[in-house]
């Protein structure tokens, strides 16, 4: 690995490791050397951590499955500030005549390796931590509502989660998006 890859990877790594150890609520049970060795066996992960980490997610692990796949989420306070003022997706850009968004939600995290969260994962990240309070996030939505031309986006407002639908044409100066990566 090139001098300054390897660098890259190691400051990710730290940088992973501290929010790690300094949020245990949001994986209990998992041990930090499980997901290095998941991380070392998977490279291209980094890439997408590093992804997540630039666009203002500060992904942490969320989770392990039986399997020992482990999850990391974008846990920064609220929605990534550099995933913000994206419409939901390219049919929803397309149908844009006017002051089109930068881009869609969806292309921007199949671009970053992420997928969104459905309503149940951004429910349970709500579980681990208070998200979402001065922004909102694109979540998931069902192809039936996606068809008639709507969005699901969730926030928390009042001690309380939301899930709500918008145009999926939209776009807002504090709406982003939330993603998952499992390794």
């Amino acid at each position: 690995m090139p001098p300054r890859r390897a660098a890259a990877h190691d400051a990710l790594l730290r940088t992973l490791r501290e929010r790690f150890d300094a949020h245990p609520e949001r994986h209990d049970g998992v041990r930090w050397d499980d997901v290095v060795t998941r991380l070392t066996a998977t490279p291209a992960a980094l890439a997408t951590l590093a992804a997540m980490e630039e666009t203002g997610g500060e992904p942490d692990v969320i989770g392990r499955d039986a399997r020992g796949v482990i999850t990391f989420c974008d846990c920064a306070a609220e929605s990534p500030a550099g995933r913000r003022s994206l419409c939901f997706d390219r049919p929803a850009l397309d149908a844009r005549k006017e002051n089109k968004p930068k881009g869609s939600a969806l292309e921007m995290a199949a671009t970053i390796g992420i997928t969104l969260l459905d309503e149940s994962a951004y429910r349970h990240l709500q579980t681990l931590g208070l998200f979402d309070r001065k922004t909102s996030s694109w979540i998931q939505t069902p192809p039936a509502i996606r068809k008639l031309g709507g969005a699901l986006f969730g926030d928390r407002r009042y001690d309380h989660v939301f899930t709500y639908h918008n145009g999926a044409e939209s776009y807002y100066a504090a709406r982003g998006f939330r993603g998952l990566l499992r390794v």
